[in-house]
């Protein structure tokens, strides 16, 4: 029995409007693949890559961008003696997921530490209040072309004059929808618990009202016929 030969499928990534071919037996293959896609020529000049995640629905590949980041020889080339660099990691909440962002700016002289902590507090403001009302699509789509970064320059000017800023890196750390699963599957097991202990809790009950803590059957009865007799002897 031979074995059927493996094929190029089509994979649609709408937000970079383009297509890449994969190869697999069957397009089923492709489900959850990862591909590393250069954007360099895209972006004419800027040293970017993103990865991309494939879905197959209705026999049809779709990739979908969850990180870009740039390519370390494009920061080494922006770099100077005479300036100061600000980098910072931190999460921050979109429309649909949490996303993970490390920005990075390169100032036009060198400053001192407290403009740097100015620059990282107010970048990583910025963006937290920018992104999270946004699907994270289009915050990608913002980051590729550049709309992001210009805006958060022109806010940070007026902090100091930056030479570059960047996000060097920005990823999907986790979709809303999974975690809500997540949520769903804790409460339900947090009820079963409950449940469980609520049922031990019953039987021990039964068990106390029965031995009726700790007398025996014949203690029980013998009890009573002390006490008769006793009232016996008190009427003679």
């Amino acid at each position: 029995m031979t074995q059927d030969k493996k094929k190029f499928f089509d994979v649609e990534i709408p937000m970079l409007r383009t297509n890449v071919k994969l190869i697999a037996y069957d397009i089923q293959e492709l489900e959850n693949r990862n591909i590393k896609l250069d954007l360099t020529r895209m972006l004419r000049g800027q040293s970017m890559d993103a990865i991309i995640k494939v879905s197959v629905k209705d026999s049809k590949a779709i990739g979908k961008v969850i990180k870009i980041s740039l390519l370390p020889f494009f920061i080494r080339r922006m770099m100077r003696k005479s300036v100061s660099y600000v980098e910072d990691s931190f999460s921050a909440e979109s429309k649909e997921s949490i996303l993970k962002i490390k920005p990075f700016l390169i100032t036009r002289k060198k400053v001192t530490r407290a403009v740097r902590k100015a620059l990282r507090n107010e970048c990583k403001r910025y963006l937290q209040e920018q992104i999270k009302e946004k699907p994270t699509e289009e915050i990608f789509s913002d980051i590729i072309g550049s709309r992001l970064q210009k805006s958060l320059s022109l806010k940070l000017k007026k902090i100091y004059p930056l030479a570059l800023c960047e996000i060097r890196e920005i990823f999907i750390e986790k979709d809303k929808e999974a975690i809500k699963t997540e949520k769903i599957a804790e409460k339900e097991e947090g009820k079963e618990k409950v449940e469980v202990e609520k049922e031990k809790s019953g039987q021990g009950l039964g068990k106390v009202s029965q031995e009726n803590l700790g007398l025996s059957g014949e203690e029980k009865e013998e009890k009573p016929k002390a006490e008769v007799k006793q009232e016996e002897i008190a009427n003679q």
